[in-house]
This record gives structure tokens, sequence and C-alpha cells, in this order.
């Protein structure tokens, strides 16, 4: 039985639906704005210094050995991270979907495996978790903490974002600032010319 649009129970149906439609839309508009992210202009990021070279890597896996050297011209995230870290595999999609995404626009991703307790430092444990969560990346394994004191790091995670010519414009510890992070990727991007 279908109710006339003029019936009672026709209007609070309408009503009902608006109401629902404009909560979902209430609810969607932060999502949209999340999807877009918080604009950033990279003259604006401030200048932490020549990025160091990546120092006393034991192993890499998922590529030949990189510099910075080489790389110098893409934007680079450096990524310190170990697989025991609960905070670091947390962090992991973000930065895959950043490396498959932003990859092909000049984006070079690095992830610096140093770990915190000895049994990280097998590189089979290592290759296991990076499988488990996605990475297929390029991964330092930096099991004496060459690159982690040349960066004077003390956190996992960890991210540096580092400019085309080779400069430290972008640090963040721990979770969260996904949004923040991503868009000074696509600043850093944008600034290559």
């Amino acid at each position: 039985m279908t109710s006339h649009p003029s019936s009672p129970f026709s209007f609070q149906r309408r009503t009902f639906l608006s109401s629902a439609a404009s909560v979902a839309a209430a609810v969607a508009a932060p999502a949209l704005v999340h999807a877009v992210g918080p604009a950033v202009q990279a003259a604006t990021l401030p200048d932490f210094g020549a990025a160091p070279e990546f120092t006393g890597i034991e192993r890499w896996l998922n590529s030949e050995p990189l510099t910075l050297a080489q790389l110098r011209g893409r934007v680079v995230l450096v990524d310190f991270w170990t697989y025991a870290c609960i905070n670091c595999i947390r962090t992991l999609p973000h930065v895959n979907r950043w490396a498959e995404l932003y990859t092909p626009q000049g984006l070079t991703v690095v992830g610096v495996h140093t770990p915190e307790f000895p049994f990280e430092r097998t590189t089979r444990n290592v290759e296991v978790a990076m499988r488990r969560h996605g990475v297929k990346h390029p991964v330092a394994q930096d099991n004496r903490y060459g690159t982690w004191k040349a960066y004077s790091n003390q956190y996992w995670p960890a991210a540096y974002l580092i400019d085309a010519q080779g400069r430290i414009r972008y640090k963040h510890f721990g979770e969260g600032e996904y949004d923040r992070t991503e868009a000074v990727i696509r600043a850093l991007l944008a600034a290559r010319g």
C-alpha cells in the first residue's frame, strides 16, 4: 500500500528523509575536507638543513642500495620504523599509500628499519613483516643505527621529508598528522617545477 503525497505519513517520511540527508551531508563534509587535506606552500616550510646520507646500512630490501645523491631531484620520505612497534605498524598503511600514489609523481619512500630489540635485526623477520604489512618501497636495514644517528633520530616512527635539493623540510614523530604530511608531500612535489 502506498501513501498519498499529502497524507501525514508521507509528510513524516519526507521530513525524516530530508533530515537523514542533511545529517549524511554533514557527516560526509569533513571526509571531503580530509580527502583534500590542508593546503601547504613549500616556501613556507622550515629548512632543517642538508639531509644526511644513508650510513651504515647492512642490507637493502626491495631495492638496490640507494643514496640521497642519486635521488636528488626527487622528494624523499625517510620513514624510520621497526616491525615490532605498534605505532609504526599503524603508520604503514599511510606510508604505503603515499609510496603507491606519489612515486610516479616524483616521491621516493625509503623505510629505514632500525631495530629496537635484538630479534628485529634478523633480515628474514623484517622481510616477513614487510610482506605482512604490504611494504613494497625500498627498506634500508639499519641494524647498527648508522642512519638513525646521522639524523639524530630518537623516535619510532619518525618521518623526514626531503626536498628535491636534498634539504630536510619536514619532520614528524609518532602517529598522526597524516593529512599534514601528505600536504607537505604534495607541496614539495609541486615545488620541483
